[in-house]
């Protein structure tokens, strides 16, 4: 499973440096990761559970196809499948699934999904959200119509992930994850 693509830093061992780097990081790869130490110094332990997937931010825009006043939000790769939620700055707290219609359209490349979601019955004079979210991310558009102006606004935040940290009075082990970089890399 591992084979070819995992490295050692061999000389950087005896410094204390037993990272581990996993190249071309796969959806496969995902899971939970332990990792065990005993040098003559002690021992320590340490877990990382990895999540794999895809998100990007939702752009929200009149729907000037439909036959009624309407909202279209659009993101173009999540993976895995999201939710979204339709909210609403006039109308706190109400349920818009009623008068929305949410599709996932797969990509080319069979694995991340097109989001589209159509908000039917919008007023003017207000700030309607549209929030996608996975167990990765978490993504809102926002979107002001009044009489005179449009006006969007878009933000993105990872959801909040927890790695458990094994500490002995002699080293530490933590684990580092690059999210730009296609390497796993666990110190």
């Amino acid at each position: 499973m591992f084979r070819g693509r995992t490295a050692v830093f061999a000389d950087q061992v005896i410094g204390g440096n037993a990272s581990l780097r996993l190249k071309n990081v796969q959806l496969t790869d995902a899971g939970t990761y332990k990792c065990y130490i005993i040098t003559s110094k002690g021992k320590g332990n340490a877990n990382l559970e990895y999540k794999t997937g895809a998100f990007s931010i939702p752009e929200v825009n009149v729907d000037y196809n439909a036959s009624s006043e309407s909202l279209r939000c659009e993101a173009p790769r999540w993976f895995p499948q999201p939710t979204v939620v339709w909210a609403s700055q006039v109308d706190q707290g109400a349920n818009f699934s009623e008068v929305s219609n949410t599709s996932f359209e797969l990509n080319s490349e069979n694995v991340t999904m097109k989001v589209v979601s159509v908000l039917y019955n919008v007023t003017i004079n207000n700030t309607y959200s549209c929030m996608i979210e996975n167990n990765i991310a978490k993504a809102t558009g926002d979107i002001k119509v009044t009489d005179s102006e449009i006006r969007r606004q878009s933000h993105l935040q990872l959801v909040n992930s927890k790695a458990s940290l094994g500490v002995s009075s002699f080293f530490a082990i933590s684990w580092v994850l690059l999210p730009l970089s296609p390497y796993l890399m666990l110190k």
